[in-house]
């Protein structure tokens, strides 16, 4: 219980690394929080600074929540404690302890925990993200479909109650992060992915 518990900490911490303004400062580049659409995730750096730092940031906050939940699995944890350290580490990117609170919208960092959770979530949930990227071309409505479909997904793979509902939370908390985003794509102002904020 004690180990479980202090896996949960640390994947709100290891979470709360923001790999947006880590990649910027290292690369000599503008805070993501300052320039572009202000959010520092991925597709934000991408605009601001390139292909290669934006995959660096990529890789960074998916990373965040998939090692996590390696160690939780590493510790026999339990579904109840699977899903608190899914979610801490979700919730450590959004609202960051070391960065007075402000995060990013969590869609990698997602993405890394589901991965983490099971490879076939995680497999599955990138699948329908690409397919969707493909066809509209619009990142935000790529995550949003692929996260609405989430839930179901672990339904279908792990069904135990406490990782669907972490899920569910995930995905709803992931949409309200998105309004913005939300109302452009009703308006239809949102941008492509070369533009876009995720």
């Amino acid at each position: 219980m004690i180990i479980h518990s202090t896996i949960v900490v640390i994947a709100y911490l290891l979470g709360s690394i923001s790999s947006a303004i880590i990649v910027c400062r290292l690369m000599g580049l503008p805070d993501p929080r300052s320039q572009g659409s202000n959010n520092p995730g991925a597709t934000n750096v991408l605009r601001i600074g390139g292909k290669k730092a934006a995959a660096i940031t990529l890789f960074g906050d998916m990373i965040k929540g998939l090692i996590p939940m390696l160690i939780a699995h590493l510790f026999d944890a339990p579904p109840l404690f699977l899903a608190l350290t899914g979610l801490a580490a979700f919730l450590g990117h959004l609202y960051p302890v070391f960065f007075s609170f402000k995060g990013g919208k969590g869609v990698a960092t997602a993405l890394g925990v589901q991965f983490g959770l099971h490879w076939g979530v995680g497999l599955a949930v990138a699948l329908v993200w690409l397919f969707i990227a493909k066809v509209v071309n619009i990142s935000s409505l790529s995550a949003l479909i692929s996260m609405a479909l989430a839930p179901f997904i672990v339904w279908l793979i792990w069904p135990a109650p406490e990782l669907i509902v972490m899920q569910i939370l995930i995905s709803v908390i992931l949409f309200w992060r998105h309004r913005s985003n939300i109302t452009n794509l009703i308006s239809g102002a949102e941008d492509k992915i070369s533009e876009s904020d995720n």
